[in-house]
């Protein structure tokens, strides 16, 4: 089978030739039915020998949907045909954070050779991907699998992040959401669904902000010199109650930081490089709590699943065959995608 894979540190992906995987023991073959692509998939091809623990050669694709192929002699709670959406962030496996679903925060992370599926372990841009076991699979019945595959982490992380910061965001509540691309778009969607809070949301490109008031953004600016002062005027004044940043720049954080009210809380999602200084007395407003979500747990993903089957949540994507990912890439490296790029094998 064709496979996207990183064969070496700075080298540029490679599609293969590679050997269809069989299952062993308790592990599960998924045929690949969409891939989605994301910005930490740059991240791993960006980095320098070192810098990530992972071992190449590997197949890229952490964000997959497909169908259950066949099944190693000790799998159970999976059929062979069921369609899947694969849980990303595979972690030991056996620590108490594993076996309840919460592998995002693996007790062992820091000894793992990998992070997750194609992320140091062989993922899902290729025709088959090899799951060590099924409960990292969730059903997803007829739901088109173009718009499965990105609900594994964009719609999943997204989800997690706005969980955590649901007891804010009551009644008479504002949130913020700085950067409106593949998560961010995502994000609206899911306040907008479980919360009643009022959706602010700041992007640097006009179709962004097209994109944010299409996923329900009760307000949407561009990033600009005034844009704290339009934000908080939209705000009461007072600042508002949580932000979910989703770009973790420098400018962002500021953003972010200078909009708070206190009491309120800061996600940041993105990894754009951005830093904070904390100091009491400082600069952070009173209260001011910080959260740093990772990817979402296992059941959290059968959640957005429930919520992207029943309309709540509709991933806007574009589609590319795998024999196109050097061109996909490139695309979202220069910042030229709307919503979330899908690899669908060819």
């Amino acid at each position: 089978m064709r496979a996207l894979r990183l064969t070496a540190w700075g080298e540029p992906p490679a599609l293969t030739e590679v050997e269809r995987p069989m299952p062993r023991g308790a592990e599960v073959l998924v045929q690949v039915e969409a891939a989605g692509l994301c910005r930490s998939d740059l991240h791993v091809l960006e980095a320098p020998a070192g810098a990530l623990p992972y071992r190449p050669p590997f197949t890229l694709g952490h964000e997959v949907a497909g169908r259950v192929a066949s099944l190693g002699p000790d799998a159970d709670g999976v059929a062979v045909g069921e369609r899947v959406v694969l849980y990303g962030p595979w972690g030991c496996g056996g620590c108490d954070r594993c076996t309840t679903g919460w592998d995002n925060y693996c007790d062992r992370r820091d000894t793992l050779a990998w992070h997750g599926l194609g992320l140091g372990r062989d993922g899902g841009m290729a025709g088959h991907v090899l799951v060590p076991s099924a409960r990292h699979l969730v059903p997803i019945g007829d739901l088109p699998a173009d718009q499965a595959a990105p609900l594994s982490d964009a719609a999943l992380t997204s989800y997690h992040a706005v969980a955590g910061l649901r007891h804010l965001l009551g009644e008479g509540t504002t949130v913020l959401v700085i950067g409106v691309g593949g998560l961010g778009h995502l994000a609206v969607q899911l306040l907008s669904a479980i919360t009643p809070s009022r959706i602010l949301a700041v992007d640097v490109r006009e179709e962004a902000l097209a994109l944010a008031h299409r996923s329900g953004a009760h307000v949407v600016t561009l990033s600009r010199a005034d844009t704290d002062r339009v934000l908080r005027a939209e705000s009461g004044g007072s600042g508002v109650d949580a932000v979910l940043d989703f770009v973790g720049g420098p400018e962002s954080m500021e953003l972010a930081v200078g909009l708070l009210r206190a009491g309120g809380e800061l996600a940041v999602v993105g990894s754009g490089g951005g830093h904070l200084t904390v100091r009491k007395p400082g600069l952070l407003p009173p209260g001011f709590r910080l959260s740093l979500p990772y990817w979402g747990t296992r059941p959290e993903l059968a959640e957005v699943v429930a919520l992207a089957s029943s309309g709540a949540i509709r991933v806007e994507t574009e589609r590319f065959p795998l024999s196109a990912a050097p061109e996909a890439l490139d695309r979202l490296r220069e910042g030229r995608v709307r919503g979330r790029v899908v690899l669908v094998p060819d």
